[in-house]
């Protein structure tokens, strides 16, 4: 087990550039616990945000809410396909949505394949609520 601080570090954090957000569409929420699901929507909807949330990453792909997602905040480990293979099909599809990762199962190997590909951040469950929101504000920047 690797221990989460060094996941969750000021390295980690997102710069704060003073640029303005661009206007959110939607922030799409995928994980496979209900709970994690419910908190995230209500965290991201207090601060202002529109907010769909999905059991699975095949339940978003097979949504209509792809094509308006801003960000995507989704869970590594998933049954059936996994948040990295999430990120890797949509950057396949040409979509280039900033993807922010979280886990409940830190490991270095999987973090460094995240940010490798291209993800936004990548966040150890239970994560501190102003890291997903620097997090969040930073991807909506980008």
């Amino acid at each position: 087990m690797i221990d989460s601080n060094v996941f969750d570090s000021v390295e980690m954090a997102p710069s704060k550039r003073n640029f303005p957000l661009r206007k959110a569409g939607l922030i799409s929420v995928i994980d496979d616990d209900l709970a994690v699901r419910n908190s995230t929507k209500t965290l991201l909807r207090s601060l202002g945000y529109s907010v769909a949330t999905f059991a699975s990453a095949e339940e978003f792909l097979n949504s209509d809410r792809v094509t308006d997602t801003s960000c995507v905040i989704t869970d590594v480990r998933m049954p059936g396909m996994s948040g990295l293979d999430l990120h890797s099909r949509l950057k396949a599809r040409g979509d280039r949505v900033p993807v922010i990762f979280m886990t409940a199962f830190p490991e270095a190997k999987v973090q460094e394949q995240a940010l490798a590909g291209g993800a936004h951040g990548f966040l150890v469950k239970p994560y501190r609520e102003q890291l997903l929101i620097d997090y969040v504000e930073s991807a909506l920047r980008a």
